[in-house]
């Protein structure tokens, strides 16, 4: 029985002394961790009004809070840590170990992730722009922090990656006001070449979309095989493009013909000649 009391003696000494000697630390880094819990979300709060009532594209807002809060939150939880006395040179490492795993085990994912912050700040392009990326055309209907959705022509949703739109080439038809539609038109060997420039200027004439400034162009390009080919560019606000475009296409297969002119196709001549040897046998 006095054994049994002495060990019980000595664990609640220690419990005792342990009570004492880490009860103010713990409670410190409670009240430490309740305070800054409560500071961090006022400082989230501020810094995500502050955001969306500065010129900050909106969509940032979001993510940039989120990043905000969750660096202040890693934060304080260091210093509670440090506070109740647990060791962090070796706690450090271990995050840092477990971070590299993650990183290479997610490299594609975080290759987006980085993308996606790349095309938030740098905008190479916007919601609603009509771009071509990766092999696809449409326009932006939503850029995600990993990815960019864009509807097709013909209403196909295509979801691409950001790493790769972040870091290859894209092209955007929305950035500039104005656009250049070319064609190439041919017409046969004989027709009259100011009989050509004639029908084109009409046709160009006709149309309010096309813009006097900058001026048209027409200029005899190739004397190919089959055909004499000219090359017309014409410049017209970027939504009136594909509508410009077609017109003037069926415009010349129409009405080429009101003007003495004819749309060329392949052909090829061929010649036979007797053998007169053959003849006298």
């Amino acid at each position: 029985m006095k054994l049994q009391a002495t060990v019980v003696n000595n664990y609640l000494e220690k419990i005792t002394d342990f009570g004492f000697k880490y009860a103010p630390k713990l409670l410190g880094g409670i009240l430490v961790l309740l305070i800054g819990l409560w500071i961090t979300n006022l400082i989230t709060k501020g810094v995500k009004k502050s955001l969306e009532n500065s010129k900050i594209d909106q969509s940032l807002v979001p993510f940039l809070t989120s990043i905000t809060n969750i660096i202040l939150k890693v934060l304080l939880a260091i210093t509670v840590m440090g506070m109740v006395g647990i060791e962090m040179t070796s706690f450090i490492a271990i995050i840092g170990a477990a971070g590299l795993a993650v990183g290479l085990a997610l490299s594609g994912t975080l290759q987006n992730f980085a993308g996606g912050i790349i095309i938030l700040i740098l905008k190479p392009f916007k919601l609603g722009d009509f771009i071509e990326a990766q092999g696809y055309l449409g326009t932006v209907k939503e850029i995600t922090i990993f990815s960019t959705m864009l509807n097709t022509t013909d209403k196909k949703l295509i979801i691409i990656p950001n790493g790769p739109l972040a870091t290859e080439a894209l092209t955007n038809f929305s950035t500039e006001a104005l656009r250049r539609v070319d064609w190439k038109f041919g017409i046969a060997y004989g027709d009259d070449v100011e009989d050509f420039r004639k029908a084109i200027n009409d046709f160009i004439t006709e149309d309010s979309r096309i813009l006097k400034d900058p001026a048209n162009f027409i200029g005899l390009s190739e004397l190919a095989g089959s055909s004499v080919n000219f090359t017309v560019r014409v410049w017209v606000e970027a939504p009136n493009y594909w509508g410009v475009f077609f017109d003037m296409n069926e415009k010349v297969y129409t009405r080429f013909g009101d003007y003495n002119l004819n749309i060329p196709f392949p052909q090829m001549d061929v010649h036979v000649q007797n053998n007169k040897e053959e003849e006298k046998k």
